[in-house]
């Protein structure tokens, strides 16, 4: 009799209502940017949401020894998609990142933000300390990292290869790598720019150009980045109301329910609105990294603050992004924004993260009552 209730009461409730505040908030965006409609975003952004956020439960009951246990065949997979997605890809907005499967289009670069955190979790874990800094260990790492970030990059996308690129020398970093590899890898960073410069397309030496330069091109490249900035100020303190944006309804803000959602909504709720964002989306990456931090099992902590590290990026990139702070990389506000491929990566990384917070729980209450688990 006592089952059910004890089982509610040790979900992470924090998490779920934080998560349900902005699924919604997103929602009502999406709605406005429809200038007052369901459709056609809002309506399909909550249907996709009640299945996945079925997934996010299912995932959180998978044990943590199935989630080190599979990490090595979960990247190789992956690895083995972003091969196809080169192959046979399907083409779209210039770019080849999916894998169309008739009912849904697969991006598998989504999944490799996840899989190359399980990875580098594995790998460190199964690593002795004494021999983390070793030149051969750090090479094997770095490769973990590189060949996907370098497929990811011909598709071409950059924004989700700095993301798997940022989330994976995290991991190195947290799995206490000597410093002299993070400044000589910064220095061959730096040797290699003209090389990179180069290696870019032009659509994204542009996007460079006009974050160094804005004013450079306001009515092209830059219209993205000057719309932005226009609707965030002029929402002020507490906005222009919901469903009385100007920028957004007269279509002078471009992608207003995708990469440029949070402009949207700031311009209608003002700057308190866009607190409230953040400390919605800083509650969530808290709750992610404590998990890390406060566990006895190295795969777990290194797992977990990836995992949290990885969410942050999601918001920071994005938010820096609409600012004018970073230059425009595709990178959407996950939650927020319209799409599924975002959400349904950031809700399977919730569910790892509460499948981390339960067995930790286990392990305390095992800890604490001598050696027997107890409820």
């Amino acid at each position: 009799m006592t089952v059910i209730p004890e089982t509610l009461r040790r979900l992470p409730w924090g998490m779920l209502l934080t998560l349900l505040a902005i699924i919604s908030f997103g929602l009502a965006t999406l709605y406005s940017a429809a200038g007052g409609n369901m459709s056609p975003w809002a309506s399909n952004q909550a249907i996709r949401f009640v299945p996945l956020f079925g997934l996010m439960f299912a995932v959180s009951m998978v044990p943590v020894s199935a989630w080190m246990r599979f990490a090595y065949p979960f990247y190789g997979a992956t690895l083995g998609l972003l091969l196809i997605v080169e192959l046979f890809g399907k083409i779209g907005m210039g770019a080849q990142r999916w894998i169309d499967l008739g009912f849904i289009r697969l991006q598998p670069s989504e999944f490799m933000k996840l899989a190359v955190v399980l990875t580098l979790a594995r790998f460190f874990h199964r690593t002795p300390a004494m021999y983390t800094s070793n030149p051969a260990v750090v090479l094997v790492a770095a490769s973990i990292i590189a060949v996907p970030a370098g497929l990811v990059m011909l598709q071409p996308d950059l924004g989700t290869a700095m993301m798997i690129t940022f989330a994976g020398v995290s991991m190195i970093f947290l799995a206490g790598v000597a410093w002299r590899y993070f400044l000589a890898a910064g220095a061959v960073v730096v040797a290699m720019l003209p090389i990179a410069w180069a290696m870019l397309h032009d659509y994204q030496r542009n996007r460079v150009l006009i974050f160094l330069d804005p004013d450079s091109d306001p009515l092209g490249t830059g219209y993205h980045i000057s719309q932005s900035k226009i609707a965030i100020g002029s929402g002020g303190w507490f906005g222009k109301g919901y469903l009385n944006g100007t920028q957004s309804h007269l279509e002078y803000l471009p992608e207003t329910h995708t990469d440029f959602i949070f402009a949207t909504m700031a311009e209608e709720w003002g700057l308190i609105g866009g607190i409230f964002v953040i400390l919605a989306y800083g509650y969530l990456i808290r709750w992610g990294s404590r998990i890390g931090t406060e566990s006895q099992s190295r795969f777990t902590r290194l797992a977990a603050s990836g995992l949290a590290f990885t969410l942050f990026l999601y918001v920071g990139i994005n938010l820096a992004m609409v600012m004018g702070l970073a230059p425009v990389v595709g990178i959407p506000l996950a939650l927020m924004s319209y799409g599924g491929s975002a959400m349904m990566t950031v809700l399977i990384l919730l569910g790892m993260l509460m499948s981390f917070h339960r067995d930790e729980q286990r392990a305390s209450r095992i800890r604490s009552s001598g050696g027997r688990l107890i409820g």
